[in-house]
């Protein structure tokens, strides 16, 4: 009996094991509402236009979007769901974080 109750609780712990793994990082990105910028490293060098930089935003799953060009103020928050969208001086695109 004891053996029984040993093996059932074994197969519980198992199952709840299996039940709490994690999805993979970009499918994780998706559910959560993340920003990914992994999926949209082809956008720099190019220069940013109002079609590009909200095509962007949508291929990174990012809910808010900032773009910021050489000596503009930015807050430090960290924000998970935001892409940040770096510029040069002639607005091309040179950085792309999250965050």
């Amino acid at each position: 009996m004891a053996l029984r109750h040993h093996l059932a609780s074994l197969s519980l712990l198992a199952l709840l094991a299996g039940c709490s793994s994690q999805p993979p990082a970009q499918q994780t990105a998706e559910i959560s509402g993340d920003c990914n910028v992994e999926q949209v490293h082809g956008a720099l060098g190019k220069t940013a236009s109002a079609e590009l930089i909200e095509q962007v935003q949508q291929q990174a799953n990012a809910k808010t979007l900032r773009v910021l060009a050489p000596g503009d103020a930015a807050t430090m928050d960290y924000n998970p769901q935001r892409l940040n969208i770096d510029i040069d001086e002639s607005e091309v695109i040179i950085r792309l974080t999250c965050g």
